[in-house]
């Protein structure tokens, strides 16, 4: 069990050291911050969460590649392209995600923004029917309601499945919340921040656990509602800002947990 104030204290403090605009240079979350349409920011931030995993360096140099060939136009290539525009990311591969993966993700944004309004229309479908899993759950029903391949559906993760759902818990951060820093985009005003959940990964739960705000062992959808709830204990209105401070505790190895 964890003491209130002096975790807070800790907390607070590593969330004002590390949420500052330097942050968004050496992470993924660069890549969105190259555009300014809302719907070329929600489909690049969206692609870049999807391959965030793996050493950040390599994560951006793939998410660049894979802005580059979408011509740096995410959602008019989206919504026009051909099969025979998705040739050119025949070579395109980040570990397992291959190319026919990837021309999946864009046939089902196409999908998602011809005919379901777009992603923030999705995503707000499920949460209005319950909160942020009952988002992404609908999300995953939503995004392969057309032909794919199995292997495909482990490129996007689904908490009904169990999962940790990291990388689209870090997504709805960047569009949801927003600070002084500039770092996430605050685009979707319609969720609210209190309800987002910790984007949880080998950095945040090692650093949870060593504050007493994770026991449990695995990473998955249980263990982000414990430690989510322990952090709303301290901010209700904006618990996953914490992210940055578990995060930066654990990727920054000078950084100790007193």
């Amino acid at each position: 069990m964890f003491d209130y104030q002096s975790t807070k204290k800790i907390l607070d403090s590593k969330y004002e050291q590390y949420c500052q605009e330097e942050f968004i240079l050496p992470d993924p979350i660069q890549i969105p911050h190259l555009f300014h349409k809302k719907e070329d920011i929600e489909i690049a931030a969206f692609l870049s969460a999807t391959i965030a995993w793996g050493q950040r360096p390599v994560i951006i140099k793939n998410a660049k590649k894979l802005m580059g060939l979408l011509e740096y136009e995410p959602y008019n290539f989206i919504l026009n392209h051909t099969v025979a525009d998705t040739i050119g990311f025949a070579k395109f591969r980040h570990r397992t995600l291959i190319s026919e993966d990837i021309v999946y993700f864009l046939t089902a944004l196409k999908n998602i923004y011809t005919h379901h309004g777009g992603l923030e229309k999705v995503v707000l479908t499920g949460y209005r029917e319950g909160g942020v899993k009952q988002a992404l759950i609908h999300l995953n029903e939503v995004f392969f309601s057309w032909p794919h391949l199995k292997r495909t559906e482990k490129h996007l993760s689904n908490p009904l499945k169990n999962s940790a759902a990291k990388r689209l818990n870090m997504f709805l951060r960047w569009m949801v919340r927003t600070d002084k820093s500039g770092i996430d985009f605050g685009l979707w005003t319609e969720i609210s921040p209190g309800s987002l959940m910790l984007p949880l990964d080998v950095h945040t739960a090692t650093q949870a656990t060593k504050l007493g705000l994770l026991t449990r062992k695995t990473r998955d959808w249980p263990a982000v509602e414990e430690v989510t709830a322990n952090l709303r204990l301290f901010d209700p209105a904006d618990p996953v800002k914490y992210d940055f401070a578990l995060f930066g505790m654990g990727v920054f190895r000078d950084e100790e947990v007193y």
